[in-house]
């Protein structure tokens, strides 16, 4: 049978070709924005401000695929809005802990504490109901509204709405995830932390407890604690299983002292090994015209005689050798060292160059 011309192709509603298509008509319609409702009108002329690139961006992201949440009754009746956000209001955590302690985790890799008191907030069940009751009340609103348009493009009232509940919906999920932070850390206790592998851990973990926001059905009486701890240690194994497969297939660890340069301690080893040689050179073939006293004091204090004689040795080591004192010796040596200096650089030892005179 023929099908009209009219009825849209059977397309998967989350397959690639859909979500493209969500994306070309998130683009708000053009036109004057229609008049709103009594429920949806707004006293401040900014609210139907045009969009933003950045929030054209983010409505059509909302858009590409349906938006899931997690039903309830109470969101079928008439005051719903009314009553969901009447509730108490939750405290929001502290969480200017996190960081520091995060810096301070990362080079141990294993000195696991726990916030102090009075930094974190531990929640009731009721609590718990309520920061989820407001969280994906948000969401079904903005479900509402992907539902209402279809393959229509949102116009501009719809698209400010979307974008209200969105951030609704963003805030409570991410006061949810702050207030229960602490729970990755605790979980993290319960593994085996290989080294550098701390903070990937704690990341899995995190990105863990947001899908566990997202997915909890706090209608079936159980703690959000509960949940979220099985999938964060799920999450910290299956990182487990990917990281062992990955050194079984490159066995190599990873060094940090590889990603730093030693060129500059390489080129001055091989300064001081040629400057070594030619010293060695000119002391083998005597071109600085040392006398046998001299030579041996300078082979014995920098050991560059034989190889039984190439540890250097003290000054009085080197005066009981040739029965003078240390002094004697310290003489002896910058005299010898003047004549190399004016040997290697090419110019003439003065002639009031007297023993004891070179600072070196």
């Amino acid at each position: 049978m023929p099908r009209h011309r009219d009825t849209p192709p059977i397309i998967g509603r989350d397959s690639p070709l859909s979500r493209v298509r969500n994306r070309a008509r998130a683009a708000v319609a053009a036109g004057p924005a229609p008049r709103l409702g009594a429920a949806r009108r707004r006293s401040d002329a900014t609210e139907l401000r045009p969009l933003s690139r950045r929030e054209e961006a983010l409505l059509k992201d909302l858009l590409a695929k349906p938006i899931d949440y997690i039903d309830s009754e109470v969101f079928r009746q008439p005051d719903a809005e009314q009553y969901v956000y009447g509730l108490d209001e939750v405290e929001r955590p502290d969480v200017s802990w996190y960081r520091p302690l995060m810096e301070d985790l990362i080079p141990s890799r294993g000195r696991l504490d726990t916030p102090r008191q009075g930094k974190s907030v531990l929640l009731t069940a009721a609590q718990e109901r309520i920061l989820f009751l407001k969280f994906n009340y948000a969401r079904f609103r903005m479900r509402e509204l992907q539902d209402a348009l279809g393959a229509r493009r949102p116009d501009l009232a719809t698209a400010r709405e979307m974008l209200r509940w969105h951030a609704i919906a963003d805030g409570f999920r991410e006061q949810i995830a702050e207030t229960n932070l602490a729970l990755v850390l605790a979980m993290a206790k319960r593994v085996r932390i290989m080294d550098g592998e701390f903070s990937d851990l704690i990341s899995e973990g995190n990105m863990a407890l947001m899908r566990s926001v997202d997915k909890f059905d706090c209608g079936r009486g159980f703690k959000f604690s509960t949940y979220a701890c099985r999938a964060i240690l799920k999450a910290f194994s299956r990182h487990g299983m990917k990281s062992t497969r990955h050194r079984q297939r490159f066995p190599t660890d990873f060094d940090p002292a590889f990603e730093k340069s030693d060129h500059l301690e390489t080129r001055r080893a091989e300064a001081v090994s040629d400057s070594a040689a030619e010293v060695r050179h000119i002391m083998e073939q005597n071109e600085a015209d040392l006398t046998s006293v001299e030579r041996t004091v300078i082979s014995h204090r920098f050991g560059l005689g034989a190889p039984a004689e190439s540890i250097p040795l003290t000054l009085e080591q080197v005066g009981q050798i040739i029965g003078v004192t240390k002094e004697r010796v310290r003489q002896i040596q910058n005299k010898a060292l003047a004549k190399l200096r004016a040997t290697i650089e090419g110019a003439e030892l003065p002639d009031d160059s007297q023993p004891g005179t070179s600072e070196n």
